[in-house]
């Protein structure tokens, strides 16, 4: 299931990032974002989504959304 998907208000743990740009990897990893962490979705707007990783809260679009593997 991607976190497109996802409930909000859940806890979910991330089982990889589906992505071939190593500067995205990279990116997502100096968030916190990395297979075995936790991330729960906040809200949900039209085309984005605010997460919450590691007590710090983050607005995503739909694309990286759905690259998130949980």
């Amino acid at each position: 299931m991607t976190l497109w998907e996802a409930e909000e208000g859940n806890e979910y743990k991330i089982s990889r990032i589906d992505t071939d740009d190593e500067e995205l990897n990279s990116f997502l990893f100096s968030l916190g974002c990395y297979s075995g962490e936790t991330i729960a979705v906040v809200s949900r707007l039209k085309k984005s989504c605010v997460v919450s990783i590691k007590d710090a809260r983050y607005n995503i679009d739909m694309q990286l959304a759905q690259a998130i593997r949980i």
